[in-house]
């Protein structure tokens, strides 16, 4: 059987993690602990953010899976992978023919 090569791989090196105290309700315990993570993920953008769990490896694993489904997250996967396999070039190709100057239409105001 033959193992494919992922186009794409991320890892937590790709991410910033951010710890913060949550408040709210539950007064000193939850005002005491840097329980809510924040997950951001710059190339893209996208951001995650969990503060509900009392324990923070959950939030973190919450925040992460926020950030991953984004919609900004979502489009940057799209572009990354059509630019690893080649066809974004195919695309831009097809806009510059499109954006010649026969092919606008200007109207006046």
């Amino acid at each position: 059987m033959e193992s494919t090569k992922p186009i794409l791989t991320l890892t937590a090196k790709d991410f910033i993690f951010q710890t913060f105290c949550t408040g709210g309700k539950g007064g000193q315990h939850r005002n005491a602990k840097q329980n809510g993570v924040r997950c951001i993920h710059p190339p893209s953008g996208a951001r995650g953010e969990h503060r509900d769990g009392r324990d923070q490896y959950r939030n973190k694993q919450e925040a992460f899976r926020k950030c991953a489904e984004s919609p900004e997250m979502q489009a940057w996967l799209k572009i990354e992978t059509l630019k690893k396999v080649g066809k974004i070039r195919d695309i831009e190709r097809k806009i510059e023919e499109q954006m010649t100057p026969e092919n606008l239409k200007i109207e006046a105001i």
